[in-house]
């Protein structure tokens, strides 16, 4: 068994420039999808699950593992995107964001990185957004301030074994041929797992050019 990287929330965006991205350099591929979706990429490995369930998320990741072993690289790439303002709350609406935003990637980490650690090496990233919060997407702020926590508790947990913890921080749509084109973003996630351990930096800001 080759260890290879999984995308959790695995879409035509930035999950497919990711995958495109470490399968050049000859990783075998996993996707993780609410579809169960390939991307239409020759050999990835596709699951279907939904990250807000976490049996779900659970039983995918197990899945994984047994065909491909221990992930060298994770990366969690989900989230729920959509305006929303702090006087139209609804809880069920900010609990069911919070849930795939934040929630499923510390499941998702405290399900793989274990093993990550007691083998001494892997990657785990997460696609982070909003460098400055903005009133007009509340629940995606908070979100992604959340991420940007989660991801230096994952490090004081994991890092200290050997588990690269970060974060890409996108700040603008992604669309190809923009200053947000994926395959341009998809080279931090590389560059982050490729990072010798002296060097490790926890979050990549992908900004304007």
């Amino acid at each position: 068994m080759m260890p290879g990287v999984v995308i959790i929330g695995a879409g035509p965006g930035i999950g497919r420039s990711v995958a495109r991205r470490f399968a050049r350099e000859g990783l075998p591929v996993a996707l993780v999808s609410r579809t169960g979706t390939g991307l239409d990429l020759d050999g990835a490995l596709t699951y279907q699950a939904d990250v807000a369930d976490e049996d779900g998320l659970r039983a995918a990741l197990d899945a994984v593992s047994a065909e491909l072993g221990t992930p060298d690289v994770v990366v969690y790439n989900a989230a729920i995107i959509r305006p929303d303002t702090p006087g139209e709350v609804s809880v069920r609406a900010q609990l069911d964001a919070w849930a795939v935003n934040v929630v499923g990637a510390m499941v998702a980490a405290a399900h793989v990185a274990p093993a990550m650690a007691r083998r001494g090496s892997g990657s785990f990233l997460v696609t982070g957004g909003m460098p400055e919060p903005k009133a007009a997407y509340a629940s995606l702020s908070l979100g992604k301030a959340g991420v940007r926590t989660l991801v230096k508790l994952l490090d004081q947990e994991y890092g200290p074994s050997g588990v690269h913890v970060a974060s890409v921080t996108v700040a603008g749509p992604v669309a190809p041929g923009t200053d947000f084109d994926p395959d341009d973003i998809a080279e931090h996630y590389w560059r982050l797992h490729t990072q010798p351990r002296d060097r490790w930096e926890q979050e990549v800001l992908h900004a304007r050019a």
